[in-house]
């Protein structure tokens, strides 16, 4: 069965008209099942308020929606992060009152260029449905984004996978954490199922942790394409946001967005390096992008981008 996860941002107030309403916390999701296909539209309901889940949802995702109802802070912040995590597949609309050549001037030089112009909801949906999921192979990587416990059967895990495959019984490792689970059962739209590859979204019910271990972030994985920081780790390719005017000092706490993972830091600087002190310990890939926040920013909460080492490094 084929899974698309779509990141809507900006006005959502159509999805009802896209899919059905499913898991809501500061995130919101909604799913749609056209034959062998399940479409799953994905929105950061606490943003503009919190900038923590605009990362989070659109590295949830493989599409985005930008549908624009007024050019402000909150549409930059949108723009910066879709630009530093390289997303280049996407449907771009806005209210009739939008000034076009601000908004064009506004996306110039970004991805957003890459985006399809669309000017209705019902031409939107007929492109969705005309979208097609590329699956990645290799070691299993699954971002975990929610969990809970379920009487009768235990911890149940959340997330999407983003590399390789899960099956039924398999024993794996959650990171950062490093604990072993078993996998009891998969479902995908609420159907059991023996085994789910990327980039499909399932619910785990597993063996080998409890709900309040898990953060969300945490990766369920196989292999060793990952690398854990407990408290320090040298990160390159570092950039400041040349839209934020502060300065990034060793004084300031900041947090690191990588993935799903949302995470305090203290920063140093060396030239065009930077060594990231962390308060608690995070898991990523080699090159992977992550992005720094302030969230108490009076301008952009987006105040820099950068990339890991290898992870033989």
């Amino acid at each position: 069965m084929e899974r698309l996860n779509i990141a809507v941002l900006g006005s959502n107030e159509f999805l009802h008209e896209f899919g059905k309403r499913g898991t809501t916390s500061d995130i919101v999701l909604y799913d749609r099942k056209l034959n062998d296909r399940i479409f799953t539209f994905i929105a950061p309901i606490s943003f503009p308020d919190k900038i923590q889940t605009l990362p989070q949802v659109l590295n949830m995702t493989d599409f985005v929606v930008l549908n624009i109802t007024q050019l402000d802070k909150y549409l930059a912040e949108q723009i910066i992060a879709i630009n530093s995590l390289d997303i280049r597949n996407g449907f771009l609309l806005h209210s009739y009152d939008i000034d076009e050549q601000k908004l064009d001037q506004m996306i110039k030089g970004t991805t957003i260029e890459n985006f399809k112009k669309i000017e209705s909801l019902d031409i939107l949906k007929n492109e969705i449905n005309n979208l097609h999921s590329n699956s990645r192979e290799g070691d299993l990587l699954m971002q975990i984004d929610h969990s809970f416990d379920v009487k009768g059967v235990g911890t149940v895990l959340l997330g999407g996978i983003k590399q390789g495959k899960i099956k039924l019984y398999d024993k794996l490792r959650i990171l950062p954490l490093n604990k072993e689970v078993l996998i009891k059962s998969i479902q995908m739209h609420d159907d059991p199922v023996d085994e789910s590859s990327s980039p499909s979204r399932v619910g785990l019910a597993v063996k080998g942790v409890l709900p309040r271990e898990i953060e969300r972030g945490d990766i369920i994985c196989t292999g060793d394409n990952l690398k854990t920081a407990d408290t320090e780790v040298l990160a390159i390719d570092f950039s400041k946001n040349k839209y934020y005017k502060g300065e990034i000092t060793d004084t300031q706490t900041y947090l690191l967005s990588v993935g799903l993972q949302i995470k305090p830091l203290k920063i140093a600087i060396n030239q065009s390096k930077i060594l990231l002190s962390l308060e608690k310990p995070i898991a990523f890939y080699e090159k992977q992008k992550f992005l720094i926040l302030k969230p108490d920013s009076k301008t952009t909460r987006i105040i820099a981008e950068g990339s890991f080492p290898p992870v033989n490094q």
